[in-house]
């Protein structure tokens, strides 16, 4: 096959999924809603101080299943998932399919796996021996590994059916067909009217997404049209098509390929995508959920439950519209609103940011995590304004900051406090600089002691408590539920 120029995400666009991946951070941090650095943070540094000793307090049975089942390794059919009464469910966080909202689990995957449950249990007839749905979180590039190798028995994040992906695994019938990849770009970008005008174009793509294959297919046929093919810049697995479409709809990607079913809902997010339904690299796909090959079984279950659940039946068409049509739990940050907010907070966050080596970016979406830029936000706590801090933690001599209900200052303060943080706990040469910021900001949101004592667990458990993604977040998930 012919090499086509490709390059991984560039430092600019590093920086903007970095914002992201904090932007998920912090909304998986939601649950942290009282802030523990009320006392003085010299009283924080204790490893042993109040708030690390309560950190076992909160787990819960859920979620140190997720925390036992992602390492555990075990493949058998559905009779074996039955005698082991539970069926590991691999999903992808987004908020579409799977995503916790206040410690509460929601999705359209989350939903039908729930009813799942239900049915699987009718089949068994174990009685009060109940069968459990366990619903894993992992990266794209880990959900079919995974499955193969027996860290889970069902991926269920939206998968198009591939010959590729077919000499991995086995999949269910489709519970989605007449799906299409198509090209979404931002308003000012010029106009698509072919497959054949994305020629010499730039395109951001996740290497471990059916829309890749796609992609490296058409710069086969514009190939054979002597024309130039597209310049194709990998991301990270990490990103979901949710993320890339809100960068589109900043300006800051040029455009994007993604399934019909959800261009169209994010089309009412974000004003500033312009949606190509004509123009699309691959047509009639069919979306299923993947389960290890040498299942009959469980393929006889999945396909009897398709039957009765897919998209057309009473239940398929509640939880499409739930999700897919009327989703009450997005939000487009670029709101006018919003953005009116930013805009007035840029030179702010630019300035502070500048100040305590922290891209202000990254503080403004902190920042809109945690109030929504909102200044005269305040929390049953007592945290005040945009950074939501707290008037003990901003008067401490290592802050040291007056009058935090001045926009300014409050700015200052949580910047100043973030820095400190940094400094303090995670001055470490071993934790590279995205790992850092993002575990500096979990500690914003937890304090100090508490995120030191999940790390710590981190570690005792296997993972690596200096990686945020699929190592820190699966402990987070333990007391999340």
């Amino acid at each position: 096959m012919t090499r086509y120029r490709q390059r991984r995400i560039g430092t600019r666009k590093r920086r903007i999924a970095t914002v992201v991946g904090i932007l998920l951070l912090a909304a998986s941090l939601a649950w942290f809603t009282f802030k523990p650095s009320q006392k003085r943070i010299e009283q924080e540094i204790d490893p042993y101080a109040e708030f690390a000793l309560g950190v076992s307090d909160g787990a819960s049975p859920i979620g140190e299943q997720i925390e036992r089942e992602t390492k555990a390794v075990w493949t058998g059919d559905l009779d074996g998932m039955i005698e082991r009464r539970q069926i590991r469910v691999l999903v992808v966080h987004n908020k579409l399919f799977y995503f916790l909202d206040g410690g509460h689990q929601r999705g359209a995957t989350y939903e039908t796996f729930t009813e799942f449950e239900r049915f699987v249990n009718k089949l068994s007839d174990k009685g009060k021996r109940k069968i459990h749905v366990v619903f894993i979180p992992v990266t794209r590039n880990e959900l079919l590994p995974a499955l193969a190798s027996g860290r889970g028995d069902i991926a269920a994040a939206n998968l198009t059916i591939t010959p590729d992906r077919l000499e991995l695994v086995d999949f269910a019938d489709p519970h989605l067909e007449g799906v299409a990849e198509i090209v979404v770009t931002h308003k000012d970008e010029d106009d698509v009217d072919s497959v054949e005008a994305l020629s010499g174009r730039t395109l951001y793509v996740r290497p471990s997404s059916s829309y890749y294959q796609s992609v490296l297919a058409l710069n086969e046929h514009l190939e054979s049209l002597d024309k130039e093919p597209l310049e194709l810049v990998l991301v990270d697995g990490s990103l979901e098509d949710g993320d890339l479409l809100e960068m589109v709809n900043a300006g800051l990607l040029p455009l994007v390929i993604v399934d019909s079913h959800k261009a169209a809902m994010w089309a009412q997010v974000f004003p500033d995508i312009i949606v190509h339904d004509n123009v699309s690299l691959r047509e009639d796909s069919k979306i299923a959920w993947a389960f290890r090959k040498g299942s009959p079984k469980l393929e006889q279950a999945l396909n009897r439950f398709v039957a009765e659940h897919r998209k057309g039946t009473l239940f398929g068409n509640i939880v499409f519209d739930r999700y897919l049509q009327n989703n009450e739990w997005i939000k487009n940050p670029l709101a006018e609103a919003e953005r009116r907010r930013l805009d007035s907070m840029v030179d702010l966050f630019k300035h502070y940011g500048d100040r305590y080596d922290f891209d202000w970016l990254m503080l403004a979406a902190l920042a809109y995590q945690e109030s929504r830029l909102d200044q005269s936000k305040r929390s049953e706590a007592g945290a005040i304004g945009v950074m939501q801090m707290l008037e003990s933690t901003a008067s401490d001599p290592q802050v040291d900051i007056d009058n935090i209900h001045k926009l300014e200052n409050n700015i200052h303060a949580g910047t100043k406090y973030l820095h400190v943080l940094q400094q303090t706990y995670l001055d470490d040469p071993g934790i590279d600089p995205l790992n850092k910021t993002l575990l500096t900001f979990a500690s914003y949101n937890a304090g100090p002691s508490r995120s030191r004592a999940i790390r710590t667990e981190s570690a005792e458990n296997g993972f690596d408590p200096n990686r945020w993604f699929n190592h820190v977040e699966v402990l987070v998930a333990r007391y999340v539920g």
